[in-house]
Parts: C-alpha cells; structure tokens; sequence
C-alpha cells in the first residue's frame, strides 16, 4: 500500500478550489475596474454605428454616469442628449455577470421595451465582459417583432485611465459607443425613474 505525503494529498485538495477561483478572476477584475468609477461621468461618441437605426444618437451629447455601486449590483445610466431614459444594470451571482437594460419613460415608469439583456458564458477578460442575449430578451424581441434581435450580442470594454465602452453586435449590426476616462465630467440629473 502506498501512502501519499501529507502535502501532496492537501495540494490536490486545494487545486480544484483555486482553479474555480482563477476562473472568475477576469470577472472580479472587470467589476473592481469598474466599480473604482463609481459617482464618476464621463462623456462619449460613437464609434461604430448605423447612421440610420443610430440617428437619435448622431449629434447628441453621450454621457455615462457610475452611479449606484455595491458588491453585486453596478448601475450606470446612460444620457443620450436630454434623454435619460437609459440605465444598464449588471449583477452579479456565482454564475457570472447579468447585463439588463432598464428603460424608462420621462414618467419614470418602465418602457414596454425594457429588462432585456444576457448572461456571461464565460469567465471573459479583465478588460472586456460578454452578454449573449438570455431568454427572457428573446421572448420579448418576438413579441415586440423584433427578430433581428434574437441573436444580440452585447459587450463592455474597460481599460483604466484610457476608456470604456459599451457594444451592440449581431449580424449585420455594430453599434459601440466609446467613452474617454482621462477626464471625467460633472454628473448628470438621475435617469428618469430613479430621480
């Protein structure tokens, strides 16, 4: 009979602990980076975009606003012009990070077109995270006619102290809005609904 060595048989323990943790690392690294620029605003462009579907965009001021953080919730309204109907909300779980999209009418009260969004599939990059569209979006896309959205892809890039951005991708669709974080700017009035 064999006997492993102490030492031997707490590392094999271990491994599997550590390898699970290193899995997550990416993400852990994403949400720190991003949650250092809580209670910031910083302005944007578009980088990437369809000049018709995008035209509400073109011309209008772009501003992202980190502005409610805790351990497992990031909120992040997005100004486009006057309109502040826009918020991206993630959270995350012990299965990764969820990307909603929290639209609101100047009202405050929720857009028919609202909550949709997706899931990580994988742990990522420190730099950038991925949401594949999750059921729940898909449901409502075919409601609403929306078919084309049934296979969104959304992203967010983060590079401290360069930029971030945030992305729309799906076949024949780019949309990437990209904003400077050298230089913050003064924060905006709360996105209708969470005044």
């Amino acid at each position: 009979m064999h006997i492993l060595p102490r030492s031997l048989v707490l590392s094999l323990l271990i491994l599997p602990m550590a390898q699970a943790d290193s899995v997550h690392q990416p993400q852990e690294d994403f949400w720190q980076a991003l949650s250092a620029l809580c209670g910031q605003a910083f302005a944007g462009r578009l980088a990437s975009y369809d000049e018709s579907l995008d035209q509400g965009w073109l011309d209008q001021q772009l501003v992202m606003h980190v502005r409610k953080c805790s351990a497992d919730e990031i909120h992040i309204p997005l100004h486009v012009g006057e309109d502040r109907s826009r918020t991206w909300v993630l959270r995350r779980d012990a299965q990764g990070i969820e990307l909603k999209h929290d639209h609101r009418l100047e009202s405050g009260a929720e857009d028919e077109m609202t909550w949709y969004g997706g899931r990580t599939s994988d742990a990522g990059r420190a730099w950038r995270q991925v949401f594949p569209v999750d059921d729940y979006s898909r449901v409502l896309f075919v409601t609403a006619g929306l078919e084309g959205s049934l296979t969104n892809i959304w992203y967010m890039d983060i590079r401290p102290g360069e930029h971030f951005a945030y992305g729309l991708t799906r076949v024949g669709r780019h949309l990437r809005v990209q904003f400077e974080l050298d230089q913050s700017v003064e924060p905006p009035p709360p996105a209708w609904g969470h005044e």
